[in-house]
C-alpha cells in the first residue's frame, strides 16, 4: 500500500504518482488532511489516513506487506495515534520517503529510508519494472469500493441533512473548487464525503488549530480569483476569526462561507460525554444570528433550516459575485456522523 502527505509536491509528482499506482494496482491512501494529492475518485484510491479512518483501511495499512509512505511525516493524526504500524520497528517492510532527514528513523525504523522528495522520488521510480501486480489487483479495487461505500448516507437527527449537503457539493463544484475548513467534528463531513480532485484543493490546519477556515478561505480567494472557494466552518470555530469576512468585503473576495450551527463546541462535547456523561462543562455556545453578522460586513448572508434550502441558497450566493454566508442550522444531536449526541451518553453509561 502506499500512504502521501506531506509537502514538496507538484502537479508533475502526483500525475508520476497516479502513473505508478495504475501501472501496479497500487491502493493509495492520503495521509491527514492531503487528501488532494490524489483524485479521491480514481479506482486506486482507498480514503484517507486520518482521523475516523475507516476501519477495513486501517487493516489494509496494518496488514499490508509493504507500506510505501511519500512524503509523510507519520505523525500521530496519519497513524492512528501510533497504532497502524509498530514501533520502533513496524512488522510492515516500510519504504520512508521523506525530503527531510531528521524525520527518517525519528519514530519509525524504515526497512528502506529513503532521503528525497516526492518529486524526485516518483521520477526515479518511473522506469523501474512493473510489479507482479496480479496478485493484489483484487484488494486495490475492494479498497476503493469499500471507500465508496463509507460514503453512502446514514440517516441523522434534524431538519438538516450535512451527508445530502456534502454529497451535493461534491457533485455540484468544479474541480478546481478550493475547500477550507479548521478544526472539529463539522469538518469530517468533507474528508469522508468529499472526493478531492486536484493539487492545491484542500487547505485545513495540520495541526488541528480552530479558526483557520476564514482566513484561509480569503487568501485563497485573493490568490485565485477565477476559482470558487467555499469556507467550512463550524460555529465555534467561525467565531475564532470569522471577523476577516471584513477582509473579504473590502477586497472583494467573493468566497462561499458556511457555518454549521449546533450551538456547542461538538468535539469537545463528544469527548466529554464520552468520559464523563450528562457532566456537560464550558461547551454551549450562545450564538449570533450569522446570517445578519454577514449583511452587517457588506457581505449577503443567508439562513439555511432544512436540506432542501442549502442548494439555492447556494447558488444565489455563488450568483452574487460578493462574499456569502449561509448560516446552517443543524439539530445538536447530529453531532457526529455515526452516532448522535443520545448515543454516545447511552453507550458511556452502559460502561
Amino acid at each position: 500500500m502506499v500512504i502521501v502527505g506531506g509537502s514538496r509536491w507538484d502537479e508533475e509528482a502526483c500525475q508520476r504518482l497516479m502513473r505508478y499506482a495504475e501501472a501496479n494496482a497500487l491502493p493509495v491512501g492520503c495521509a491527514f488532511r492531503r487528501q488532494d494529492l490524489f483524485d479521491n475518485r480514481h479506482p486506486n484510491y482507498a480514503g484517507d489516513v486520518g482521523i475516523g479512518i475507516r476501519p477495513a483501511l486501517a487493516r489494509l495499512v496494518r496488514e499490508a506487506d509493504v507500506l510505501l509512505v511519500i512524503g509523510e511525516r507519520l505523525g500521530e493524526m496519519t497513524t492512528s495515534g501510533y497504532t497502524l504500524l509498530e514501533c520502533p520497528t513496524p512488522r510492515q517492510q516500510l519504504i520512508h520517503v521523506h525530503p527531510g532527514a531528521e524525520e527518517l528513523g525519528r519514530v519509525f525504523q524504515a526497512a528502506v529510508p529513503v532521503c528525497a522528495t516526492p518529486g524526485a522520488f516518483l521520477e526515479a521510480l518511473e522506469p523501474l519494472p512493473a510489479l507482479p501486480s496480479a496478485r493484489w489487483r483484487g484488494a486495490c479495487a475492494a479498497a476503493h469500493d469499500g471507500h465508496e461505500a463509507w460514503r453512502e448516507p446514514r440517516k441523522v437527527p434534524g431538519a438538516v441533512d450535512l451527508w445530502t449537503i456534502v454529497r451535493w457539493l461534491d457533485e455540484r463544484l468544479p474541480d478546481d473548487a478550493i475547500l477550507t475548513n479548521g478544526a472539529g467534528n463539522y469538518a469530517t463531513w468533507l474528508h469522508r464525503l468529499y472526493r478531492y480532485r486536484r493539487l492545491r484543493t484542500q487547505l485545513a490546519p495540520y495541526a488541528g488549530a480552530m479558526g483557520y477556515g476564514v482566513p484561509s478561505a480569503v487568501a485563497a480567494k485573493i490568490v485565485h480569483p477565477e476559482r470558487l472557494v467555499v469556507s467550512w466552518n463550524g460555529d465555534g470555530c467561525f467565531q475564532m476569526n470569522g471577523q476577516e469576512i471584513a477582509t473579504a468585503a473590502q477586497y472583494g473576495a467573493a468566497v462561499v462561507f458556511i457555518v454549521i450551527d449546533n450551538a456547542m463546541y461538538g468535539t469537545i462535547r463528544m469527548h466529554q460525554e464520552r468520559t464523563y456523561p450528562g457532566r456537560v462543562s464550558g461547551t454551549d455556545i450562545v450564538n449570533p444570528d450569522f446570517a445578519a453578522l454577514a449583511r452587517a460586513y457588506g457581505a449577503l448572508g443567508e439562513t439555511v433550516e432544512s436540506t432542501d434550502q442549502f442548494a439555492p441558497a447556494f447558488e444565489r450566493a455563488i450568483d452574487s459575485r460578493r462574499p456569502a454566508l449561509l448560516h446552517v442550522k443543524i439539530d445538536p444531536q447530529a453531532l457526529t456522523m455515526n452516532a448522535s449526541l443520545d448515543d454516545i451518553r447511552a453507550a458511556a453509561q452502559r460502561r
